[in-house]
């Protein structure tokens, strides 16, 4: 699906239905681990760390755990109290990556303001690193021998695929660089021979760089930052952000104002967010599959 040459007309915009999708890819999930358990073998495990009780993360927990039941996958979680030190965070760590019953693990983020996050990400197991966080998994993406990368930006690939976006050769465009999206998904687009700019809050006249993109993807966290005069007519709009505006979750893409300008569209909700629960319970059944040789 090109971008046009900036027409003033209308473009007719693709919205992505990312629950469609998620439940497309979950049903074939599921298909893979009934017949590897029809086979003899057991189902796969992830497991979920929450440190602390933020409703936010509960939340999040408790939809990863019907989703590993939808597909037949075994999951565990572990909560800890909000006290718990990073001593005691890492022992539970080691136990999992211990249990040969487990095959992925997500440390839910954020963690408490004592806890180092990176140190708790470089604790994980490599073979079991659902969140694909730790230092060699980011590695081997950077390599270009990748296994495991990150869900977020695996989601953004898979939206992209599935609307028949054309990646080589295209100008891409990252706002953000964070380690689990902006980062990973440049180099993912690299990998899909992309052109990409990697922007952020310091980059100078990031409305121009936005603006020539045939494939925007914004993670900056600032909410409708992204307007209609930002987005090449027909260009694949991939909107990563996620805030709380009045009560109401919104975008980092003014929504509204882009459709009729983008050519493919994400929403804030139903979008990529149920793309990257679908793939963490793909990692963990890769990961799975590496670990017993299947």
């Amino acid at each position: 699906m090109p971008a046009s040459d900036g027409a003033s007309e209308p473009v007719e915009t693709a919205v992505f239905d990312g629950l469609g999708l998620a439940n497309e890819i979950r049903d074939g999930l599921a298909k893979d681990i009934a017949s590897l358990v029809s086979g003899g073998a057991r189902p796969p495990c992830l497991a979920v760390v929450l440190v602390g009780d933020d409703p936010a993360s509960r939340s999040y927990i408790k939809g990863k755990q019907r989703a590993c039941k939808r597909i037949g996958m075994r999951a565990v979680e572990r909560i800890l109290p909000a006290e718990t030190t990073q001593a005691e965070l890492l022992e539970v760590v080691a136990a999992l990556n211990a249990d040969d019953d487990v095959d992925g693990i997500l440390v839910q983020l954020p963690l408490p303001e004592h806890i180092d996050p990176t140190v708790v990400a470089e604790a994980v197991d490599p073979a079991k690193d659902a969140d694909a966080l730790h230092p060699i998994t980011s590695g081997r993406l950077l390599a270009g021998r990748f296994d495991l990368a990150s869900c977020t930006p695996l989601g953004i690939m898979a939206a992209l695929d599935h609307h028949g976006v054309e990646l080589s050769g295209a100008n891409a465009v990252v706002v953000g660089r964070s380690q689990i999206v902006g980062k990973p998904i440049s180099l993912l687009l690299q990998l899909r021979n992309a052109t990409v700019t990697m922007c952020h809050s310091r980059t100078r006249n990031l409305q121009e760089i936005c603006r020539n993109a045939d494939v925007l993807v914004v993670a900056a966290g600032r909410p409708r930052m992204v307007k209609a005069d930002w987005i090449k007519p027909g260009a694949a709009v991939i909107d990563v952000g996620v805030t709380e505006v009045d009560g109401k979750l919104v975008g980092d893409v003014d929504f509204d104002a882009a459709k009729g300008v983008a050519g493919l569209l994400t929403p804030s909700r139903r979008g990529i967010g149920p793309m990257t629960v679908t793939m963490l319970l793909r990692n963990t059944l890769h990961a799975y599959r590496a670990r017993k040789g299947l």
